[in-house]
C-alpha cells in the first residue's frame, strides 16, 4: 500500500482548500490585447496576488506532458499533473509517437477494423474534430492513417468532420478544409474513392461531455450514421453557406450538415460491416459518441438502427470503464496519485465543480481513474451545468459551488478540499470579452465570501489555475499585439493560451511562506505543496513543494 513519510516539523494546517480558477492565466499585457483578467474589477484575487506570497507556474506544453512548448496546456492534461504531482507524456505526444515508429499500425486493433474493411469490401470512416489545435486531434494524425489505410489496400474511406474554432481561430475552418480536399484530390486522382461525408460545429453535434446534453450526441449520430441533416454538395459549400445566413456564427457552432450526390444520396452513411475510427486522443468529449457506436442497450437516446461494426478509438478514454474496448494507442499510466496517498492515510478529501468540470476533479485528478479510492473517505459533488451557451449567463453555477464549499469548510470533516470554477475557460472559449470579464468579476464575489470562511476555521487557501483562457481573448500579432478585423474590431481569440498561471498560498495567521528560488516551477508542484501543507514529504518521483520550510 503506498504510504507517506511525515515531515518532521509536522503539519502547517489542519484543512487545506485548493481553488482552481479555470482558464485564468497571467499575463502582463492589458486590456487592449485581451486580457480579460487585466480588465476586471476583482479586488479579491487581485489583492492576494498583491500582498501574499505568490509564484508563477508553467501550465503549458512539456512542463504538461505536451510534444513541445508551442502546445497549449487544457484542463484534462492540467488536472493529471496537478493530481499526480509528475509529468506524463499526453495523448498527443503517445499518438505521435506510435505513427512516426508505425507501432499503431501493427497493432492488433487497426488490422482488425482494416481486415474487416477489405474482407467485406466495405467503407473505413475517421470520425473527428478537424483541426491542429493538439488538444483534441491533430489533422496531421489524420492524415496519416489515410495514408496507412490506402497503402493497405482500402479504396474506400469517409471522413465525418467536426470543426474547431475553440483551439484554433473561430472562424478557421476553411483554413484547414481548402488544403485538405487538394490532399484528397491526389488520392481521387489514383482511383481512392475518399470523401467528407458529414460535420459540423463540436460545440452542435457529437462531442458532448459529462452527460450534459446527450442531444448533441445524437445530432452527430443522425449526421453521421445516418446521413440525416441539410444536404450540400461540399463541405466547403455548407461552410460558405451557414456562414453567409449567420455571419456572426463562429465554427465551434456551425449546424450540422450531410454530403449528398446530385440524387440527395448521403455518400458516407455507416452500414453493417464498416468500420469506424474516432481519431480524437482526449477522452473527455469522445466518451458518448464511442458508448453509441459500441453499446447495444444505449438508452441516452433513440437510435433507429444499431450497425454491427468495427469501432476504434484513437485510445481508451476511461480506462475504469473501459470505453472503448478498441483502441489504437495505449494511454498514459498515471500512477502514485495525490488522492491515492491521501486515502491511504485515512485523510478525508473533498471535490467539488459544476459538470463542464467535474470530471477534472475526480476522473482526470485522479489519474484517469473512475470511482473511488476509498468512498469512505471521498466526497464527489457536482453542480448540474445550464446547457446554453455560457456567455448568456456567465456567472455559470459560481454561486451554488460556493454555497457547497461553505457548507463543506465549515464541517470540519476534510482536511484537503479541491474545488474547479470553470467560468474563465467556459465564458472565455465564446470569444465574449464581456461576458467573460463579468464572469471574473462574478468570481471574486465568491472568492471575498470564501475568503472570510478560510478565516473563520483557520484553512489555507491556495488558489491557482490548469491553463490561461481569459488573459488572451483576442488573437495577437507577431508583435504580440490584437489582431484587427475589416471592421477595425480585434479579432476574438476562444482558444486556451501559453501563458502561465498564479499561485496564490493565504494563510489566516500570516506565517507560511513560499519557496520563490525553487526553478523550473509548474503545475506539477502543487500534490507536493498540498502534501507539504498537511504534513508530508514529496513521495519519490514527485516535484518539489512550494512551500518554503525551515
Amino acid at each position: 500500500m503506498l504510504t507517506l513519510k511525515k515531515q518532521k516539523n509536522g503539519p502547517l494546517t489542519k484543512q487545506v482548500l485548493l481553488i482552481i480558477l479555470d482558464g485564468v492565466g497571467f499575463t502582463e499585457k492589458g486590456y487592449e490585447n485581451g486580457n480579460a483578467v487585466a480588465k476586471a474589477n476583482m479586488p479579491i484575487l487581485k489583492g492576494l496576488w498583491k500582498t501574499h506570497p505568490t509564484v508563477l507556474l508553467k501550465a503549458h506544453g512539456t512542463a504538461v506532458g505536451m510534444p513541445s512548448d508551442e502546445d497549449m496546456g487544457n484542463s484534462e492534461v492540467g488536472h493529471n499533473v496537478l493530481g499526480s504531482g509528475r509529468i506524463f507524456d499526453q495523448g498527443a505526444k503517445l499518438v505521435s509517437q506510435s505513427i512516426e515508429n508505425g507501432s499503431l499500425f501493427v497493432g492488433p486493433i487497426w488490422k482488425k477494423c482494416i481486415s474487416n474493411c477489405k474482407s467485406n469490401q466495405s467503407t473505413l470512416h475517421f470520425l473527428g474534430l478537424f483541426s491542429d489545435g493538439n488538444v483534441h486531434s491533430h489533422i496531421d494524425h489524420l492524415r496519416a492513417l489515410i495514408n496507412h489505410a490506402i497503402k493497405e489496400n482500402i479504396t474506400k474511406i469517409r471522413l465525418h468532420i467536426l470543426l474547431d474554432g475553440r483551439d484554433v481561430p473561430e472562424k478557421s475552418a476553411l483554413v484547414y478544409l481548402n488544403p485538405f480536399e487538394e490532399y484528397l484530390d491526389t488520392h481521387r486522382k489514383n482511383g481512392i474513392d475518399i470523401q467528407i461525408a458529414s460535420g459540423g460545429g463540436r460545440m452542435e453535434l457529437t462531442m458532448d461531455r459529462y452527460d450534459a446534453d446527450w442531444s448533441m450526441v445524437e445530432r452527430g449520430w443522425n449526421h453521421h450514421v445516418e446521413g440525416e441533416g441539410r444536404q450540400f454538395k461540399s463541405a466547403k459549400e455548407a461552410i460558405e453557406t451557414f456562414r453567409s445566413e449567420n455571419p456572426s456564427v463562429i465554427d465551434q457552432y456551425l449546424p450540422g450538415f450531410v454530403v449528398a450526390d446530385a440524387n440527395g444520396k448521403p455518400l458516407g452513411k455507416v452500414e453493417d460491416n464498416d468500420s469506424v475510427i474516432f481519431f480524437n486522443f482526449r477522452g473527455d468529449r469522445a466518451i458518448e459518441i464511442s458508448r453509441a457506436f459500441t453499446e447495444e442497450k444505449l438508452t441516452n437516446f433513440n437510435r433507429k438502427r444499431f450497425p454491427k461494426i468495427e469501432f476504434a478509438g484513437m485510445m481508451q478514454y476511461d480506462g475504469d470503464l473501459f470505453i472503448p474496448k478498441q483502441y489504437l494507442v495505449d494511454p498514459p499510466a498515471i500512477d502514485r496519485t495525490m488522492g491515492e496517498y491521501f486515502a491511504n492515510e485515512g485523510i478525508a478529501q473533498y471535490a467539488l465543480s459544476e459538470t463542464q468540470k467535474y470530471g477534472h476533479v475526480t476522473f482526470f485528478w485522479n489519474g484517469n481513474r473512475s470511482g473511488y479510492f476509498n468512498q469512505t473517505l471521498e466526497t464527489y459533488e457536482e453542480v448540474k451545468s445550464d446547457i446554453i451557451p455560457f456567455d448568456q449567463k456567465p456567472e455559470m453555477k459560481a454561486k451554488e459551488i460556493t454555497d457547497n464549499l461553505v457548507l463543506a469548510l465549515t464541517s470540519h470533516k476534510f482536511p484537503f478540499l479541491r474545488v474547479n470554477y470553470a467560468n474563465g475557460d467556459m465564458v472565455g472559449h465564446t470569444g465574449n470579452m464581456d461576458a467573460t470579464i463579468k464572469g471574473l468579476e462574478y468570481l471574486d464575489v465568491c472568492l471575498d465570501r470564501i475568503k472570510k470562511i478560510c478565516d473563520e476555521t483557520n484553512t489555507v487557501l491556495c488558489i491557482t489555475a490548469d491553463h490561461g483562457n481569459a488573459d488572451e481573448m483576442y488573437q495577437l500579432n507577431k508583435k504580440g499585439t490584437a489582431e484587427t478585423a475589416k471592421d477595425g474590431k480585434p479579432v476574438p481569440k476562444t482558444s486556451h493560451t501559453l501563458n502561465p498561471v498564479q499561485f496564490v498560498l493565504y494563510d489566516p495567521k500570516g506565517k507560511i511562506q513560499l519557496n520563490q528560488n525553487l526553478k523550473e516551477k509548474g503545475l506539477a508542484n502543487v500534490a507536493a505543496t498540498m502534501m507539504d501543507l498537511l504534513g508530508f514529504e514529496a513521495p519519490e518521483g514527485y516535484h518539489p513543494s512550494l512551500i518554503a520550510r525551515d
